[in-house]
Parts: C-alpha cells; sequence; structure tokens
C-alpha cells in the first residue's frame, strides 16, 4: 500500500542534510532562503555567532510584491543584498534551505548575486 508524504518532514530531512555540509561564519556567513504559501524570508546569519546579521523579506515596506512568486523573489534578493552590502558582506553561503533551487528560490539567489553578493 503507498502512503502519502508528508512534505514538510521531507523538507526538513533534506534541510537537515544540507545544514550539516554548511555554516556561516563571520567573514562568510550563511544566506537562508524560507518560503511559505504567502510570504518569503531571506536571513543572513553568523551561525559561529548565533546572530542575524541582515533579514528581508515580502513584508517589509521597501517591497512592493506582497506574494511569494517570482517578482517578489527578484525584489527580496536585490534588498537583501543592498542590505548585506551596507553591513560590508560581500561573500555568503547559499542555504537553500531544503528547498529545489528552481523558482522562487532560483530568482532570490540570482537577483542576491546581481546585487553584489558572491556564491
Amino acid at each position: 500500500m503507498v502512503s502519502n508524504t508528508n512534505r514538510k518532514f521531507e523538507r526538513d530531512r533534506r534541510h537537515k542534510r544540507v545544514r550539516a555540509k554548511i555554516s556561516g561564519t563571520a567573514e562568510r556567513p550563511r544566506l537562508c532562503v524560507y518560503r511559505s504559501n504567502s510570504n518569503i524570508y531571506v536571513q543572513i546569519i553568523d551561525d559561529v555567532a548565533g546572530n542575524t546579521l541582515a533579514q528581508a523579506s515580502t513584508l517589509d515596506k521597501e517591497v512592493k510584491e506582497k506574494h511569494s512568486n517570482k517578482v517578489a523573489a527578484k525584489e527580496v534578493g536585490t534588498l537583501i543584498a543592498k542590505r548585506a552590502t551596507e553591513k560590508n558582506i560581500k561573500e555568503v553561503v547559499f542555504d537553500r534551505g531544503g528547498y529545489i533551487y528552481h523558482g522562487v528560490v532560483k530568482e532570490v539567489a540570482e537577483a542576491a548575486r546581481e546585487g553584489g553578493l558572491e556564491f
């Protein structure tokens, strides 16, 4: 008998596998992406100190598109790149959060690269 898969459980499993391999430091923090059905959230995290250095989401006032789509992802990616360069962060490690590198996650990454972040 085939049972239904729990998507959240599978994503958490993939995320743990990815997080076992990557970690953010003060010199090269981690760019973490989380997407829900309604919003997109991005953080730059120093895992050694346990601090969030910068964040951006579709809930910010600077972002005009308030949905979880590719247009909003591009705006959030450019906003996080701008906030990172204000804090002299140029290189990051990209954490896709267990999501497939496709669609919204890919748009965030490409917009952050265009904004000046290197990963």
